[in-house]
């Protein structure tokens, strides 16, 4: 029987060690669908590494990096940059938050030379994290310059006119959400406009985190991981997987952390077109807390699985120095992307 060799395939196994880059741009797109949003070929490669034994260790990857500058964002920066918004006081001495979001149609490098279309809000992916302090009054001034209908649905408890289910906001339209952030924990938005599925994956999503009014526990580093895929040739299957959008990017960028320094992380999983994602901590074990939304961790452990939306806390502190992989513990999506290192000094 004749098995079709797709491009997530290709990938996969290693193709472009094989063919080169010449021959790797061809074969995957004569995979790629006949389509005008098809996405030009990546050019995928392998890393060597040897092993104390003087054996060879190819890593998956790219050549080169993408073009931050030109993308508006990176994840980098995604992981400790928490939108407090605008900050005042009302009449009653509650907290408000003023935000402004706006939807906009982007052209993002996900990988060296790979342009894709995302659709957004505020230009990156996933969008602005937005952060308060539980029975804060959020209020976000929503506009979306897309051409097609977008909403805002949070995770959280608030009224049904608020929920961003049944009220697309149209092309050129504005719509204000006003609500009181609750319960405390980890949470997200996301539009909710069908098809649900496309608007997801292109982008349209980000984390919401609310932190109790006492606050957490002193950490000495805090980082937001938004999981998502690639869908880049746009035929319901992801291509690549990442944190924080373009795959790859905190094996070549690792995160500094310091020895002994408690670590936090708020982990959120908006992979669409598979059903569920896990991460993996190398050589360590953290605590988890699902959604946040107790002061009591769940389990100790160095692999947690979560559908989509499903998201939590993960606290944890490193004893030794040294270089350590964390991943996605879907073996094929770490090889396609969904995989980093955490530098301990």
């Amino acid at each position: 029987m004749t098995q079709t060799m797709t491009r997530r395939k290709f990938f996969q196994i290693g193709g472009a060690t094989a063919l080169g880059v010449a021959g790797t741009a061809a074969l995957v797109n004569a995979c790629a669908p006949n389509s005008q949003n098809s996405a030009p070929a990546p050019t995928p490669t392998h890393t060597q590494h040897i092993t104390p034994n003087g054996d060879a260790l190819f890593m998956p990857g790219f050549v080169g990096e993408v073009d931050h500058a030109a993308n508006g964002f990176n994840p980098t920066d995604i992981l400790t940059d928490f939108d407090y918004g605008k900050v005042s006081t009302l009449p009653n001495g509650q907290t408000l938050r003023e935000y402004r979001i706006n939807a906009v149609t982007k052209m993002v490098e996900v990988a060296p030379g790979i342009l894709f279309e995302a659709w957004t809000y505020n230009g990156r992916v996933p969008g602005p994290t937005i952060r308060c302090t539980e029975g804060d009054r959020i209020r976000i001034e929503f506009v979306n310059g897309t051409a097609h209908p977008h909403s805002m649905h949070f995770h959280g408890v608030h009224h049904a006119n608020m929920d961003g289910v049944y009220e697309p906001v149209p092309v050129g339209g504005t719509f204000v959400y006003e609500f009181d952030a609750e319960p405390f924990g980890v949470h997200q938005y996301h539009c909710h406009i069908f098809p649900l599925a496309e608007h997801i994956a292109r982008g349209l999503y980000g984390a919401f985190i609310v932190d109790p009014k006492d606050g957490w526990d002193k950490a000495e580093h805090e980082f937001v991981m938004v999981q998502n895929g690639v869908d880049v040739d746009f035929d319901g299957a992801n291509d690549f997987y990442a944190v924080n959008f373009i795959p790859f990017h905190f094996d070549k960028n690792p995160i500094v952390i310091k020895k002994d320094a408690k670590v936090r992380i708020f982990l959120i999983n908006m992979l669409e077109y598979d059903l569920v994602n896990s991460f993996h901590l190398h050589a360590n074990f953290f605590n988890y807390y699902p959604t946040g939304t107790s002061r009591t961790p769940s389990e100790y452990t160095d692999t947690i699985v979560q559908g989509q939306a499903q998201r939590g806390m993960l606290e944890f502190s490193y004893k030794y120095p040294g270089k350590y992989m964390f991943h996605a513990h879907v073996t094929e999506f770490a090889e396609l992307g969904w995989t980093g290192v955490f530098q301990v000094v």
